[in-house]
């Protein structure tokens, strides 16, 4: 029996998973969320992509965590992932359209990492973009270790205080808005309209930004949704979501 999705290595990055054969095929690097590297959440999503086709690379930028704690984004170095970007590129597996999906922190990853790449006019700008659930600033630093649940005293979803990503050696500024409208290429934004993490507003004003500046974002708002949707909801943004890349990744 040949397997549907095959597991292989980019040397000193991690796992890929993707279809059977020599390829090439189209790759995405995809993002997780505050759940951390060590939750599966993102290899789950790069097997779903996988078993449609593309070369998925989970990128696991957490620090510290393990399997039964998240990890925390702090002080992450945003040049890694340009970094793993490029290995992702070059792995020999991959075709020459690579494109980032992320989901909630994720999501506010991918779309700084295209905006300052793009506003820095780096090579290896990613081909197309796609987030679910994004912020449109900038977010302070995750701590898992002292995360409480939404109602507990002390509650909140990031420390203001503290940076959760930096660029060229300096702290990326919590509430800073996040230039989406810097990156050229083709922007995927969805959101669910009854988010209790992240409000869709935050989708809306990105939505508009783009617009301002003439482009053309393809939105989808997922009616009664939370920031994780349902099974109808997710069945539908997969849909979305796959048509989108295939557009414009190929396969």
């Amino acid at each position: 029996m040949e397997l549907r999705i095959v597991r292989r290595l980019i040397p000193e990055w991690g796992t890929t998973y993707g279809p059977p054969g020599e390829g090439p095929f189209p790759a995405v690097m995809i993002l997780h969320g505050s759940e951390g590297a060590w939750s599966g959440w993102s290899h789950r999503n790069a097997v779903i992509l996988a078993a449609h086709g593309f070369l998925t690379f989970p990128l696991g930028y957490s620090s510290g965590g393990n399997a039964w704690n998240a990890g925390s984004i702090v002080d992450y170095s945003l040049e890694r992932s340009v970094e793993a970007l490029a290995a992702l590129r070059a792995f020999s597996y991959a075709g020459t359209r690579v494109g980032l999906y992320g989901v909630s922190r994720g999501a506010e990853h991918a779309l700084l990492l295209a905006a300052l790449m793009a506003k820095e006019k780096m090579t290896g700008l990613p081909e197309a973009v796609a987030v679910h659930s994004p912020p449109d600033v900038v977010c302070g630093a995750f701590d898992s270790p002292s995360y409480r649940d939404s109602g507990d005293p002390g509650w909140q979803a990031w420390d203001a205080s503290r940076r959760a990503w930096t660029w060229r050696n300096e702290g990326l500024l919590p509430t800073t808005p996040i230039e989406v409208e810097q990156y050229p290429g083709p922007l995927f934004l969805s959101h669910g309209t009854k988010d209790r993490m992240w409000s869709v507003e935050m989708t809306r004003r990105l939505e508009k930004r783009l617009q301002a500046h003439g482009r053309t974002p393809e939105v989808h708002y997922y009616e009664g949704e939370d920031h994780i949707p349902g099974s109808a909801g997710e069945n539908l943004h997969h849909e979305y979501l796959i048509d989108f890349l295939k557009k414009y990744l190929g396969g």
